[in-house]
């Protein structure tokens, strides 16, 4: 079985995209061995409104994919009263965790206000999944060009956090694999591989953090499921591996 931890749900609002709507979504996962898709809203991205975009999320987690789907809320430290969305995520969603979204959001990793999300997510017992990119920038609409985030301020102050579970998303493939080994050490950081590319990607990725830090994901359906699906296969794992990568490493981090 496979746990996908990066998976979204709603419309993504340039472009209409394959299978979009949550049972055609969820018929094309389970069609490739995806058991478990922790799910997050393209809505929490470009919505000001994130109580409601949480609770539509939540909604459609249960009435498609009970167990299946494991929603991710959207939280946004820049907003007001921000604390209030993490406690309804947590307490009447009850989602296992958070996805955020600085680079669209407006805000910095050396930001207090990111740091202080950070503290009460863990006070919370929730997995914080950060975004670093949602697509590659030559693809992105003229009028809304977002870089990647920048992870260089995580390495001075996580290591300070250590019941923090942090799982970077989209990693840009411009970033050096050698930068994430160090985010890596620094905490409990967890890494997916949807937009790294090139022949062994997997394998040089885990080589630099660590097998039990590599998870699966696939960014879709904005990024199509089979080249993250290939990508692990072609880079030479041993059976034990493919297995920690397909699904171990999720599940023994959920249940932290």
């Amino acid at each position: 079985m496979i746990i996908d931890v990066n998976v979204n749900l709603s419309r993504w609002p340039f472009r209409r995209l394959a299978r979009d709507e949550p049972a055609a979504l969820m018929a094309k996962l389970r069609k490739n061995n995806v058991g478990q898709a922790w799910a997050g809203t393209f809505d929490g991205i470009f919505h000001k409104d994130l109580s409601s975009a949480n609770a539509r999320l939540a909604k459609d987690c249960r009435a498609y994919g009970q167990g299946f789907l494991a929603p991710f809320g959207s939280i946004n430290p820049k907003l007001p009263d921000w604390q209030e969305d993490l406690r309804r995520c947590q307490e009447e969603h009850r989602m296992p965790g958070i996805r955020l979204h600085p680079n669209y959001h407006g805000y910095k990793l050396d930001d207090p206000a990111f740091r202080d999300l950070c503290k009460l997510a863990t006070a919370r017992k929730l997995i914080v999944q950060l975004a670093v990119c949602m697509e590659d920038e030559r693809t992105q609409h003229p009028l809304v060009r977002v870089p990647p985030v920048d992870l260089a301020p995580l390495a001075g102050w996580v290591s300070s956090e250590p019941q923090l579970r942090l799982v970077l998303l989209n990693c840009y493939p411009t970033f050096r694999l050698e930068t994430l080994r160090t985010l890596a050490a620094a905490g409990e950081i967890y890494l997916d591989f949807a937009m790294l590319e090139r022949v062994g990607t997997v394998a040089r990725l885990a080589e630099q953090v660590g097998f039990p830090r590599v998870l699966f994901g696939s960014n879709y359906p904005l990024y199509y499921l089979e080249p993250a699906l290939l990508k692990a296969r072609e880079s030479g794992l041993t059976e034990t591996q493919t297995k920690a990568v397909f699904e171990d490493n999720a599940r023994r981090l959920l249940a932290r």
